[in-house]
């Protein structure tokens, strides 16, 4: 599967994330600078979870973040959601009132990632139905929570966005797969800005289904969560509203291995693809944002950038170490991790970052981001 940019292509022109850091990108970009562990124990009366350890959004609430009115029944994921987007819809001008930010009107599109949904969702309303007193006695009110394009559903809500309205789900890859969704959105006319990105919650649902997914010997991973989001438009729009872009995609490319012990090759054929069609040499790459997932994936992760860029080792850019496996949103924050060096005087303009990806049901991608 490809997706290469042309010459023209849109610019990534602002972004956002909600965080183990903290509930604001200046939480991101801070705790990237630092390197600043999150993992924190859990509260076994709070969580009633195998893993003794977390990453979470530091005192995350959904009615204090977001108010009373509309967030009675809404879930995790769709509140990191809905946050991550409202950070990102919002201008915070020096001298004046917090405003909507300029541009973005109702006939944006959102491609947003996912991993199910709220797994923890789908398992309370699958268990309501099989303990109560009817299986219909259950509050219909949660329902919606179920599906896997909550979240894209009721950001869309929340934010005005009468645009195409997409859900992603790629596994780690996820973020990715939303941008190139974001792409072909674009290409096709269906929409000039579009907002992407991907989320994942933290909940004991999750956490007992990748415990389960563990081989045997395989240490569990320390578990994240959160959002990354950023905005896609043209340069000309962003030039209009006083943005002069901070990353544009140029190249996209995925691949599949057939088994755990395909990985490495499957991953290292995406980047040599991805490297040739965009014209790059390996000594050209100034950063790797890993995905460094744990276990065997990891291992192919890194045997694959060794096997294509030889002795040149780039800058890291790591986010998994300090913020935990957060599975379907770790490319996203990847991503997010480039913006938030460009946005800070992080890189020379054109430097080339390159963005990697492997899940373990097969699934590898990788882009390549040049810096504005």
């Amino acid at each position: 599967m490809v997706s290469a940019t042309t010459a023209g292509a849109p610019l990534i022109t602002a972004w956002a994330a909600v965080s183990p850091w903290g509930p604001t990108r200046d939480d991101f970009a801070a705790g990237l600078a630092s390197g600043r562990a999150t993992r924190v124990p859990l509260d076994p009366a709070t969580w009633a979870v195998p893993h003794p350890y977390g990453c979470l959004v530091p005192d995350f609430s959904l009615r204090e973040t977001l108010g009373r009115k509309g967030t009675r029944s809404m879930d995790r994921a769709t509140g990191l959601a809905v946050t991550a987007l409202r950070d990102l819809l919002t201008d915070h001008p020096a001298d004046g009132e917090p405003a909507r930010l300029a541009g973005v009107g109702e006939d944006t599109g959102l491609a947003l990632g996912t991993s199910t949904g709220s797994a923890q969702s789908i398992m309370d309303f699958t268990r309501d139905s099989l303990v109560g007193e009817k299986p219909f006695f259950v509050d219909p009110a949660r329902f919606p929570n179920t599906v896997m394009n909550c979240a894209a559903g009721q950001s869309a809500i929340w934010h005005r966005l009468k645009g195409p309205n997409t859900t992603i789900a790629g596994g780690r890859a996820t973020g990715l797969l939303a941008l190139r969704y974001a792409l072909r959105l674009r290409r096709a006319g269906r929409a000039d800005t579009v907002l992407c990105g991907a989320v994942e919650e933290f909940s004991a649902a999750r956490a007992w289904l990748d415990w389960h997914a563990r081989g045997v010997g395989e240490d569990p991973a320390v578990l994240g969560e959160g959002a990354a989001v950023w905005l896609l438009e043209p340069a000309g729009t962003a030039a209009a509203h006083g943005r002069t872009g901070l990353a544009e995609v140029a190249g996209l490319e995925f691949g599949f291995a057939p088994g755990p012990g395909q990985a490495r090759a499957a991953l290292a054929d995406v980047l040599r693809r991805l490297l040739d069609r965009t014209g790059t040499a390996p000594g050209d790459v100034w950063a790797v944002a890993d995905a460094r997932p744990p276990g065997a994936e990891g291992q192919a992760e890194q045997g694959a950038l060794a096997d294509v860029l030889g002795e040149h080792r780039p800058r890291r850019i790591a986010t998994a170490d300090a913020i935990g496996d957060t599975h379907a949103a770790s490319a996203a924050f990847q991503v997010a991790a480039v913006l938030a060096l460009c946005e800070r005087g992080g890189a020379e303009p054109g430097s080339l970052a390159l963005v990697t990806s492997v899940d373990r049901d097969g699934v590898v991608g990788a882009a390549l981001l040049r810096t504005r």
